[in-house]
C-alpha cells in the first residue's frame, strides 16, 4: 500500500445489474465457454472469476429495477480473432448491436439490454 495514495490502480472487480440473477450466471457462463458452478450468494450476488489474476465479473440482481441497464459498454472482453468472435455470438442468439467496427471490436446487448464489447486484443 502506498502512505501518499491508499487507491491501488487494480480493478478486481466489474459488477453487472441484471434482473434473474440465476438467468444470469447462465447466460454469462455461456459466451465465457464456463460452467455455471458459481455459487449465487445471499440470493443475489454471483462472481465470475474472469482469470487467475483476481479479476471478476459480478452480476448483482438486488439492485436492478427497468432502467438500470448500461446504454454504453463498461467494459469489453478481449478476443484474438474478432471475425470468429462475432460468429460465435450470431451462433448463439446473442443481440448483436453493430456490426465489426473498423475490423476491431463489435457491441452486443445482455439479456438485460446491458451494453457490452468484444474487442480484439
Amino acid at each position: 500500500m502506498n502512505p501518499i495514495n491508499p487507491i491501488l490502480n487494480k480493478v478486481s472487480a466489474i459488477f453487472v445489474v441484471v434482473s434473474d440473477i440465476h438467468k444470469a450466471r447462465e447466460w454469462y457462463c455461456g459466451i465465457l465457454g464456463l460452467e455455471p458452478v458459481f455459487e449465487i450468494i445471499a440470493g443475489h450476488l454471483c462472481c465470475i472469476p474472469l482469470n487467475n489474476d483476481g479479476q471478476n465479473l459480478v452480476l448483482d440482481s438486488k439492485i436492478y429495477t427497468d432502467d438500470t441497464f448500461a446504454r454504453t459498454p463498461m467494459f469489453h472482453f478481449n478476443t484474438e480473432d474478432i471475425q470468429a468472435a462475432f460468429q460465435f455470438m450470431k451462433d448463439k442468439g446473442v443481440e448483436l448491436a453493430s456490426d465489426i467496427e473498423h475490423g476491431h471490436y463489435f457491441n452486443f446487448k445482455d439479456p438485460d439490454g446491458n451494453m457490452l464489447m468484444v474487442c480484439k486484443c
